[in-house]
């Protein structure tokens, strides 16, 4: 069965829950919950990635994430962080984390050299940069882009950022693939729709795939009518989560209970 990374935004901007759990005791609380609610991963971001989110310096991130990891890992937890910067990428390794997820696909050299020699495994994901300068920057964009070239495109990437990772020393068999969603990928929410589609053509890799649709923009579009709030898209995230469920071996949600629930009842109709 696919597994469930729970998202826990340690962070005042976040576009779904900004401010919610910046508060570590909070965001021990909401891991532990997720945890209880049937999570396989904690994941653990002190920076948004929306693109108006605020810049937060490394510094902030790691004062962020050291006591809410410290509280989790006591709790046997799995974790995961999200985070673009090598110094808090060797900072967490230190305390322990299982996962390092990089919206920038370790796009800092000095990332890959921090992650080379640790056991933990690394979400690469892909993302549409307006331009080559801002390979490094974690924030999401909001470009114009063809909805029928976007599957071809992250191929294309995957190809050329594997083979640059293993020359420089880290094994395929760490990596996990995330193509990206939302305004990842591009303002039209067709973008997003096209490369669910397309996520076979990521199979031919060899490397577990991860999908986040959890909340975004594009599900609030496709709804119909007016826009969609993030606390109202609900069931239209769970409704693609199910959809990739089978497509996929990880799946990132704010909404650990609504998909686990989904999925048990999914595989007992389906046995």
């Amino acid at each position: 069965m696919v597994r469930i990374l729970g998202i826990v935004n340690i962070t005042a901007d976040s576009f779904s829950d900004g401010g919610r759990y910046l508060d570590p005791a909070r965001a021990v609380e909401q891991g532990r919950r997720l945890m209880a609610d049937g999570a396989d991963i904690i994941d653990l971001g002190a920076e948004s990635t929306h693109p108006d989110s605020q810049r937060v310096s490394a510094e902030d991130e790691i004062a962020r994430l050291t006591p809410v990891i410290e509280a989790l890992r006591a709790s046997a937890a799995s974790i995961s962080v999200d985070t673009c910067k090598p110094a808090v990428m060797q900072h967490v390794l230190k305390l322990g984390v299982d996962l390092i997820n990089d919206v920038t696909a370790l796009a800092d050299p000095e990332s890959v050299r921090v992650l080379r020699d640790s056991p933990a495994r690394i979400v690469l994901m892909h993302a549409i940069r307006a331009k080559q300068s801002d390979s490094q920057d974690g924030r999401a964009g909001r470009s114009d882009t063809d909805p029928r070239r976007i599957v071809p495109h992250v191929v294309s990437f995957f190809e050329q950022r594997i083979a640059q990772i293993e020359a420089a020393g880290i094994s395929r068999q760490r990596l996990i693939l995330d193509p990206g969603m939302g305004f990842f990928l591009g303002r039209d929410p067709a973008v997003s729709v096209a490369m669910l589609r397309g996520l076979g053509e990521l199979r031919r890799f060899g490397c577990p795939l991860l999908v986040c649709t959890s909340r975004k923009s594009f599900l609030g579009s496709l709804t119909g009518g007016e826009m969609r709030p993030p606390e109202q898209r609900g069931p239209a995230t769970l409704a693609s989560e199910l959809w990739a469920a089978s497509r996929v071996d990880y799946i990132r949600t704010h909404d650990v209970r609504a998909l686990r629930d989904a999925l048990r009842v999914w595989t007992t109709l389906d046995a």
